[in-house]
């Protein structure tokens, strides 16, 4: 079948997406070399669709389908999207990503290559001819573009071959593209996800929730955007979670289990009600540990996957909590978050505490004691503040002793409880000892960086305090608001302020900050301590695991990094991220800079940047699926060849 017959099939509704497919993932690296490949008619792959009635497919976007029999294409979305988008100028109804990985593609006449758009190289040279408008205007317009070229003296003599390409590259839409279809009535949607799954085995498989996702959409054709309306209100509120996450929940509500085996099995009316009631109940969660233990925003938001099984308890009791039962709730959700309860088999574990809560015995109880006997005693030693970074384990554990305790900012003296209005007021992180200072004084990142040199801050105060030493601004502090620097667990002894003595400071402010998490703990549980009995839970083994990373110069070139990033569009990774045993939750090691869950999120594979690390490290990174690079510059590349959306040509 000729492109322009399969693009002319998409606007009509007779060829669309199927809803188990993902989204538009392509770069415009891949775009480009499809174009070139088109041009110079090599082969670039047939399509595979599945032959299925109109009335019963479940399809993407809300473009609405022909009548009768219609072709959704299980291999091939990417190819197609792509011509579609060049040669149409506007993404497909069912297109899901983002539009700009195919605008502005240009051709040059002479070098016979494919670029997208770039102004200082492009602007004044004639022999760029934009792809998309002479796709659009077709042979009709071949004249405007010969009239351009004509009028240039030094090009006259070359029109002849110009116009040649011209036609060429006019000639990709009547390119046929062999189609092999799946049919008949045997094939269930579940074969067919089968099929493509098969035939996609060398990309991303569809995820159990895609093909639940997919199984919903069949009967409940808004459910996907329902879902991700819902997404976008929590957004909105700082807290960032994925399709996966909100299904999770929802099938916690309707099957009691975490896996989706069970899901297809409900009607639509049936999701509709587990999804409202879900939602409801995770609005409760997000009130409830915003408001109780302050954790206000995702980036603290550790153990998410608490929530489905606080869902599922909350959706099998009848009316309010009581305040006990409430706070015991929560401390299991912040004992789960800080011995990583959920950091690696999320199914099993989840399965786990959900059958924890039923039966007669069934309970918070039951569920706690479960915690108990998996990890062990559940008091925090001064040993567990030893991790470092914003991605330390411990670190969400700080913030909510801010928010939950007496804390108090050091500039204004105000605590630091309740969210204060105005941007200079949002809270900050705030090196204690000045990390410029440290450095100097060659003290390395792990210790630069240590949880027990964090506290928050408000912007003002943190700017205002800027790099001075803590024995020339905790006088004043302490002048001004005396009890602020006690507010926030600073060793009383002025001897631990002076930087030569930074180590001892350190660990008389870990003890500090141990013995407040298990009042506030004690505090949930209103007495009840015998929760936090038994042997004490071990430290972390890479507590004492530091990174390559020795000096701010290094740092420095992981934020630049970062920001490089955030400025085309693409998420940041975590600095210094622990990882962990997938089984017991214990920190096996600490990652320069990571994207756990991919770059393209669940989309790419986990990627860290180790600069400087030990052969061990990079060895334990590789075995877990992270693709890891040693040189920023190795990573960026990767990036742009393989990411980005942007051009890889200078």
């Amino acid at each position: 079948m000729k492109i322009s017959t399969i693009l002319d099939h998409i606007d009509s509704g007779h060829m669309a997406l199927p809803e188990f497919q993902r989204g538009y993932v392509w770069n415009r690296d891949q775009v480009r070399g499809l174009f070139d490949s088109l041009y110079r008619r090599h082969p670039v792959g047939g399509l595979l669709v599945w032959a299925t009635e109109s009335k019963t497919a479940a399809h993407r976007g809300d473009g609405p389908l022909a009548a009768g029999v219609v072709k959704l294409l299980l291999d091939g979305q990417q190819r197609i999207t792509s011509l579609y988008g060049v040669v149409r100028g506007d993404p497909p109804k069912f297109f899901d990503g983002n539009a700009q990985t195919f605008t502005n593609l240009r051709f040059h006449l002479d070098t016979q290559n494919f670029a997208f758009y770039q102004p200082l190289k492009m602007q004044d040279d004639p022999l760029w001819i934009d792809v998309t408008r002479l796709m659009k205007k077709g042979h009709a317009g071949l004249g405007e573009f010969v009239a351009r070229l004509s009028a240039q003296p030094e090009l006259a003599a070359k029109v002849g071959d110009y116009v040649g390409r011209l036609s060429r590259l006019l000639g990709i839409t009547d390119i046929d593209l062999h189609i092999e279809e799946v049919t008949g009535a045997d094939k269930t949607l579940d074969i067919v996800v089968d099929i493509f799954n098969k035939v996609n085995s060398g990309g991303t498989k569809l995820s159990k929730g895609d093909l639940a996702l997919a199984k919903i959409c069949a009967d409940w054709p808004e459910a996907r955007d329902t879902m991700k309306a819902k997404l976008r209100e929590w957004a909105r509120a700082d807290y960032h979670f994925s399709l996966d996450w909100l299904m999770r929940s929802m099938n916690t509500v309707l099957t009691g289990e975490a896996k989706f085996q069970y899901l297809h099995e409900k009607s639509a009316e049936e999701v509709q009600d587990g999804l409202k009631r879900a939602t409801k109940h995770i609005d409760t969660c997000l009130n409830l540990i915003g408001g109780r233990l302050g954790l206000d925003h995702d980036q603290v938001f550790f153990g998410r996957f608490g929530v489905p099984v606080m869902v599922r308890y909350l959706d099998r009791r009848s009316g309010p909590l009581g305040e006990k039962e409430r706070d015991k709730l929560l401390f299991w959700f912040v004992q789960a978050g800080m011995w990583g309860r959920f950091s690696g088999s999320t199914e099993s574990f989840i399965d786990q505490d959900l059958a924890a809560l039923e039966g007669t015995d069934g309970g918070l109880d039951k569920l706690l004691e479960q915690l108990r006997l998996w990890h062990g005693g559940l008091r925090a030693e001064p040993g567990h503040f030893t991790g470092w970074s914003l991605g330390a384990r411990f670190y969400p554990v700080l913030y909510l002793l801010t928010r939950m305790g007496g804390a108090r900012d050091w500039g204004t003296g105000l605590p630091l409880k309740a969210s204060l209005l105005g941007k200079m007021s949002r809270l900050e992180v705030h090196h204690i000892f000045p990390k410029a200072q440290l450095y100097k004084r060659n003290f390395k990142r792990p210790e630069v960086n240590a949880l027990g040199n964090f506290c928050f801050l408000t912007k003002d105060t943190n700017l205002d305090i800027s790099a001075r030493l803590p024995q020339q601004y905790f006088v004043t502090v302490e002048e001004a608001h005396p009890g602020a620097l006690a507010s926030q667990w600073i060793p009383t002894d002025p001897a631990l302020w002076k930087i030569e003595n930074y180590r001892e400071f350190l660990e008389a402010r870990k003890a500090l900050l141990a013995a407040e998490v298990n009042q506030r703990m004690e505090e949930l549980l209103y007495g009840d301590a015998r929760w936090l009995t038994g042997p004490v839970a071990t430290v972390p083994a890479s507590a004492s695991i530091g990174s390559g990373m020795t000096g701010e110069v290094e740092e420095e070139e992981l934020e630049a990094l970062n920001h490089w990033m955030e400025g085309h569009g693409l998420p940041l990774g975590t600095l210094a991220y622990d990882f962990a045993d997938a089984t017991t939750g214990e920190q096996m090691a600490i990652f320069d800079l990571a994207w756990p869950n991919g770059i393209q999120e669940e989309l790419s594979q986990p990627v860290a940047v180790l600069l400087n690390d030990s052969s061990e490290t990079l060895s334990l990174a590789s075995q877990f699926g992270f693709r890891c690079f040693t040189a920023i510059e190795e990573f960026q590349r990767y990036v742009e060849a393989e990411i980005l959306v942007e051009s890889a040509t200078t």
